[in-house]
């Protein structure tokens, strides 16, 4: 619960695609990550949210002030990891990261692998910037939902160590994992 010392927590998601930036295409893609994370958590908490094209300055640009000017503790991207020249998401990621955690895309292309082949031609990876995980993932929904479910359970402790705003989740929907204690 929000108290003055103790704001709500903020999540920002950045589907990141030419044609939605354009408004050639609906972004779908963004809302259905954002409506995962609202069925999941019981944390009431704001949203920032954006919808950018494939440009690596301003992916980049969003990130920072997320992370950096909105104080968001968890940032997804929707979008950009695949292996096309325009995909250049995990760039923009690592080039504001102060650390990467390559867990997070290893475990999602091993989730991923189970539905299509494919997968090993995603780059999704993750990093931390401050106090805000950033994790990338793919842009279709239904992929979406398999990755996000596959790395969930360790973001909210993720975002404990690096001292982000508490995240709780609805076990029965999507179980957190904390050691004893945490």
């Amino acid at each position: 619960m929000a108290t003055e010392n103790h704001p709500s927590p903020r999540i920002g998601v950045i589907n990141i695609s030419d044609r939605a930036s354009k408004g050639i295409y609906e972004d779908i893609p963004g809302k259905a990550c954002l409506d995962l994370l609202k069925t999941w958590l019981t944390t009431e908490f704001e949203v920032s949210y954006a919808v950018v094209p494939d440009e690596q300055d301003q992916i980049e640009d969003t990130l920072k002030k997320f992370a950096d000017e909105e104080g968001c503790s968890l940032v997804v991207t929707t979008g950009g990891t695949g292996p096309a020249p325009r995909d250049i998401t995990p760039e923009a990621t690592e080039a504001v990261c102060e650390r990467m955690l390559p867990g997070f895309g290893e475990l999602m292309r091993s989730a991923s692998l189970k539905y299509v082949p494919t997968a090993i031609l995603s780059r999704q990876t993750a990093g931390t910037r401050g106090h805000c995980l950033i994790v990338n993932l793919p842009g279709k929904p239904k992929a979406i939902k398999e990755n996000l479910e596959a790395v969930f359970p360790a973001i909210p402790y993720c975002i404990d160590l690096i001292g982000g705003a508490r995240l709780e989740t609805d076990d029965e929907v999507m179980k957190a994992f904390r050691p004893k204690g945490a």
